[in-house]
């Protein structure tokens, strides 16, 4: 079970890499994302620069990794009775492959879209009360970060409470959320400090 522990993290840490912002700005944009706003690559900083339908190709990307990393790891797992704490695993890998790609300078987005996407791979449960919180904190305050941030806790607290019997999987889920917080942590300062920009997906005018 060794063997197949080390490919699901290295196969997840490898598809994390792919990411969607960086790989669409750079085809259909000859650009890179990063250059820009923020400097991350993350859905919310390609939306604010290069808007359109392009940014659900970015989207689409993020989750298909994610949801690709999990399947392979409860699928290699399930034979020997933690087919949810190999797709946890995996979960945590592609996060931590998308928010600091070695082939990609290490510079990579927050993970937000690929965490949700490895939620609702986990139990789906969690990814649609993480989604329901998500939206309804981004409209009534349209701060994508904290609408981010306490989704992220939310999915850490659900699955702890709904899977508490399968502790790594708890562990690795866990992980996986508190990575997502310290990617905001200049989000969160810029929160406290009343400095943080709001972010409308519905006006053409926040697009640079």
């Amino acid at each position: 079970m060794a063997v197949k522990l080390l490919i699901i993290v290295i196969v997840s840490y490898l598809l994390g890499n792919l990411n969607g912002a960086i790989l669409i700005s750079r085809l259909l944009a000859h650009d890179d994302v990063r250059r820009h706003g923020s400097g991350n690559a993350g859905f919310t900083n390609f939306f604010r620069n290069y808007g359109g339908v392009t940014s659900l190709l970015v989207i689409f990307i993020d989750a298909v990794k994610a949801v690709a990393a999990c399947a392979l790891g409860r699928w290699l797992l399930a034979p020997f009775g933690f087919g949810l704490e190999g797709a946890a695993l995996a979960a945590l890998a592609v996060g931590i492959g998308h928010d600091f790609p070695a082939l990609l300078g290490f510079h990579g987005g927050k993970g937000i879209i690929c965490g949700f996407a490895s939620a609702m791979m986990l139990d789906w449960r969690v990814g649609l009360l993480s989604f329901v919180v998500f939206a309804c904190v981004y409209f009534s305050t349209k701060y994508v970060s904290l609408s981010s941030v306490t989704a992220a806790i939310t999915v850490a607290v659900s699955f702890a409470c709904w899977n508490h019997d399968r502790i790594w999987a708890v562990v690795c889920c866990a992980l996986m959320c508190v990575l997502a917080i310290v990617m905001h942590h200049e989000n969160i300062a810029r929160l406290l400090n009343k400095s943080e920009r709001k972010t409308d997906f519905f006006k053409k005018e926040n697009r640079k």
